[in-house]
């Protein structure tokens, strides 16, 4: 299964196949590795959109909406590298542990999911052959080749949410999701809380800490600092305000992350090195 490294702007390369992997180039040394699990609503054309009209598929249920904008130019701002998935939530969803009973969701915000309805095991098995092991094991793949290099990255995952969850409206700005790991939160917090009229969660809108999850799988696990970063979708659906929230999080960053570089004495970052 093909894979490909991408170094233009999404728009000035050729498509992807849905279940590749978008790589984004960035140095080993960098400190960080970007995450985003659902930057992307597509769907195979034989599956005929999982029975689902397009309006449905261009909402929150099917990707995380923003988040692929604001990933990609983080982690060109960060120097580093990002993994980026490259299809539908509805699919099967990589943020998830294989066991766990939304892994492929059936009804998702009061939306039917027909071509989920009656998918078996082995349906089940060959979606996370073809879209999920190849986005994890690219994800543990990256880890590996930051460890050799000499520096453990710390892990941004990048999420959105929506604005108003059955009827209530959400008041956070961005949320910062973790676990009982405040390498990469504390801060980052702090940072952005020091930001004038910005509504900052602490695990809002959701709780860091899901069994099986990405986080879970490849930092929480491997002792790495990580932060599952999540900004509202009314604020990031248009890429200039996405790229812009990208910039604000990575002047906040930068200096997180040369501390963590020292501190884990990482050799210095080589210009133009590959993931």
């Amino acid at each position: 299964m093909a894979e490909r490294d991408i170094d233009a702007p999404v728009e000035a390369t050729p498509p992807l196949a849905i279940g590749d992997v978008e790589r984004i180039r960035g140095s080993r040394m960098s400190g960080a590795l970007v995450l985003c699990d659902h930057a992307s609503n597509a769907i195979p054309p034989e599956l005929d959109g999982l029975g689902l009209p397009p309006a449905q598929r261009q909402r929150h249920i099917a990707y995380d909406i923003g988040a692929a904008w604001v990933s990609r130019r983080l982690a060109a701002r960060l120097g580093c590298p990002a993994l980026l998935s490259t299809f539908s939530r509805l699919l099967i969803d990589p943020n998830r542990g294989r066991d766990d009973p939304t892994l492929v969701m059936r009804l998702s915000d009061g939306a039917i999911v027909p071509g989920n309805a009656t998918l078996d095991e082995a349906g089940i098995a060959a979606r996370i052959a073809r879209y999920y092991e190849p986005y994890d094991a690219a994800i543990a793949d990256a880890l590996v080749a930051a460890l050799a290099a000499g520096c453990p990255p710390a892990i941004i995952s990048v999420h959105s949410f929506t604005p108003v969850w059955r009827g209530q409206p959400r008041p956070w700005h961005i949320g910062l999701l973790w676990d009982r790991d405040d390498r990469l939160t504390k801060p980052l917090f702090a940072a952005l809380r020091a930001e004038p009229g910005l509504i900052v969660g602490d695990n809002e809108p959701y709780a860091g800490w899901l069994e099986g999850d990405t986080i879970d799988r490849h930092a929480t696990r491997a002792g790495l600092p990580n932060v599952l970063i999540e900004l509202r979708q009314d604020l990031i659906a248009a890429r200039v305000d996405a790229e812009v929230w990208a910039d604000r999080l990575a002047e906040m960053l930068l200096p997180i992350l040369a501390d963590w570089r020292r501190t884990m004495a990482c050799p210095l970052a080589i210009a133009g090195a590959g993931s």
